[in-house]
């Protein structure tokens, strides 16, 4: 798998390189600032690339004595590093706009630097769309955050061709900062939202659609044994997805049957979960009899009270710290 992510991102390095020259090329045509901010954008697209080509290499070297959960935070780095390289990127095409703006250039063929842009959008709107379906099939964050990133640069384009042709049509010259400026802006926005997501990964920031992934795969092949679950905090390392939880089994269960029953609802969450590879550390708590109403095991031969409340289990009571009957202590309703 690591062998397509490298490749995919090799194609997209090459490519990004060559849109890079076209457009500093169709800069150096037009002398229009607009192209320009075009352009240093790209330069951040090839630089990114080399920097997730790394990253992606560096979550295929396996466990070691020093990264017991692997390399795979190295795909947070890489996001992070692509967002911090756009905003300085949007901070200089800002900075370049009002240059501009106080001192005009005179522009020219306006009309080949319209063609020029098109081409260079439309190459990288395929390859931006090409990795992040990719990114998605192999579960690369490092590939997805990289498509998105040449996609929106594309979206860019959009602008650039639009304000182009309007100053070509127009002959409005003081639009060609302005639209810098607002393309600036927009590229800024498009960086902190990728560095946002990198610290969020760094600080293992809980991904509650892989909570509800798993909480729906736990429901639909429930076992009565697992009377509840709770604490369940998930971590992700690339492809691979720690997580601990919880589970209050019969106190009186022997020590080999707990066994078998943990390594089966281990086994059981990898067969059905799609998005990449589950490590389970799970903690077993031993019952106690204020789960008599909610415990489905039968025959129980230390029932107090007879099962009268089937608890779905949900996000809202698998995540937090407590035993679902300790909600009914502190007089909180069960979701069920």
């Amino acid at each position: 798998m690591k062998k397509q992510e490298l490749r995919l991102i090799s194609w997209s390095i090459g490519l990004s390189a060559a849109i890079c020259a076209l457009k500093f090329y169709t800069y150096y045509l037009s002398h229009s600032v607009v192209v320009l901010s075009d352009a240093l954008e790209s330069i951040i697209n090839v630089v990114a690339g080399l920097f997730a080509a790394y990253s992606i290499y560096l979550t295929g070297v396996p466990r070691d004595r020093n990264h017991p959960y692997g390399h795979g935070k190295i795909e947070f780095f890489s996001i992070g590093f692509e967002g911090a390289m756009i905003v300085f990127a949007g901070i200089g095409i800002i900075y370049s706009s009002v240059q501009h703006y106080l001192h005009p250039d005179t522009l020219a063929n306006l009309g080949a630097a319209l063609w020029l842009v098109a081409i260079c959008g439309a190459a990288n709107f395929a390859l931006g769309y090409l990795l992040i379906n990719r990114g998605k099939r192999l579960q690369s964050l490092t590939l997805e955050g990289d498509g998105r990133h040449i996609i929106s640069d594309s979206y860019s384009s959009i602008g650039v061709l639009a304000a182009v042709a309007i100053i070509k049509l127009s002959g409005w010259a003081w639009a060609d900062p302005l639209a810098s400026f607002l393309a600036g802006v927009i590229i800024l926005v498009s960086g902190f939202r990728l560095l946002r997501r990198s610290v969020s990964g760094l600080m293992d920031e809980t991904d509650l659609e892989v909570v509800d992934d798993v909480v729906r795969i736990l429901s639909e092949h429930r076992n009565p044994a697992w009377i509840d679950m709770h604490n369940m905090r998930v971590q992700r390392f690339g492809t691979l997805y720690h997580i601990d939880c919880h589970v209050t089994l019969p106190y009186y269960y022997s020590l080999e049957k707990v066994h078998e029953i943990i390594s089966g609802l281990d086994r059981m969450v990898n067969e059905y979960f799609t998005k990449g590879e589950v490590e389970f550390f799970i903690h077993t708590d031993p019952c106690v009899f204020e789960c008599c109403h909610y415990c489905a095991v039968e025959p129980c031969p230390v029932r107090k009270e007879p099962f009268t409340l089937h608890i779905a289990w949900s996000r809202e009571n698998v995540l937090p710290n407590r035993k679902h009957f300790q909600d009914e202590v502190r007089g909180e309703p069960i979701p069920v």
